[in-house]
């Protein structure tokens, strides 16, 4: 299968599991979720001799056609706070959890290869003390080619919410989506993101979306209040474009045991050779030789899924014998 693009939607759950579920079983058409605050329970019994009920495993959200990505619990106090799915119709693009360059569990940040290029993607829950920002402030990470960082970043600041009255201090903090060679994103339709149940606070935006800033081919994201469930966070989608991949459906060759292929090898004349210089001199007639006699000789044959590599003219001659005769023996022989 030829992946065009990447549909990637991000949400806030505010750990809801039944959200969770919703959007793996009925948001298809997307093929990655990444998930903040998403609830960590038991989801099995392992076998004890200490406890006759058994150790429970603790673990998330996993749907049967879904690659589940996290950081691994430590301790129980300790629950990553974000998670991504990817469809198991990416699985070709080989998508590895990268622990070694960030290991922290408000960031989760992954790559997958296309076309012999490694791309990455960011997922953040910046909480209240915006540790994941202050984190990445103070890591040194050297990757390319980050080709999104999304997630609830909980700042509020008039640079992308115009309602909000002023600049926050905090948000100086994202210079490291510069360093990332990332840019904001502007979503199409400008709506909140976060919708408050206390009466006394503000409905705000503090869902982001950076992309790459280098590619004109990244549209600008939009937002969907109407899929928001029973989160407090509306969800940000976007369809990111990658490189086709480019499959050849004819080639050059010249058939085994051919006319075409005896005239090849009669082509292939050298002369006797007594010095380096003579060898040198044969080698490089030789090479013209048979990129000439390649040249003069080969045809074009389209490529299908039917194609066999060991199909030569013997086969092409006792197959017509076969369709002029239509007997047992011809047959057989084809």
């Amino acid at each position: 299968m030829i992946i065009k693009d990447l549909g990637i939607s991000s949400q806030n759950v505010r750990k809801n599991n039944l959200i969770v579920n919703t959007i793996l079983e009925l948001k298809a058409e997307f093929n990655i979720i990444f998930i903040q605050e998403l609830f960590w329970s038991t989801i099995h019994f392992i076998s004890s001799s200490s406890n006759c009920k058994g150790e429970s495993l603790v673990g998330v959200v996993n749907y049967y056609n879904w690659l589940t990505f996290s950081k691994s619990l430590e301790t129980e106090s300790d629950y990553p706070r974000v998670v991504t799915y990817i469809n198991i119709r990416l699985i070709s693009l080989c998508f590895v959890l990268h622990k070694d360059i960030i290991n922290y569990r408000v960031i989760l940040l992954i790559f997958f290869f296309n076309n012999d290029d490694v791309f990455w993607l960011m997922n953040i829950y910046s909480d209240s003390s915006h540790s994941a920002l202050k984190y990445l402030k103070d890591t040194e990470v050297n990757i390319q080619n980050l080709m999104i960082m999304t997630g609830d970043f909980n700042i509020c600041d008039n640079l992308w919410n115009p309602l909000f009255p002023h600049h926050s201090s905090i948000s100086d903090d994202l210079i490291i989506a510069d360093s990332f060679n990332l840019r904001l994103s502007n979503p199409t339709n400008q709506v909140l993101t976060r919708y408050s149940d206390n009466a006394h606070d503000s409905n705000s935006v503090i869902d982001l979306m950076f992309l790459h800033n280098s590619s004109n081919k990244l549209d600008n994201h939009l937002i969907h209040p109407d899929w928001r469930l029973l989160s407090d966070h509306i969800p940000l989608t976007i369809i990111i474009p990658i490189i086709k991949e480019h499959i050849n459906s004819r080639k050059h060759s010249i058939i085994k045991d051919s006319k075409e292929e005896s005239t090849f090898i009669k082509d292939l004349t050298t002369s006797n050779m007594s010095d380096v210089a003579s060898l040198d001199r044969a080698v490089n007639k030789f090479a013209n030789a048979v990129e000439n006699a390649w040249e003069k000789n080969l045809k074009v044959i389209n490529i299908t899924k039917h194609s066999k590599s060991w199909w030569n003219e013997s086969c092409n001659r006792e197959l017509e014998s076969y369709r002029l005769l239509k007997s047992l023996e011809n047959w057989k022989q084809f």
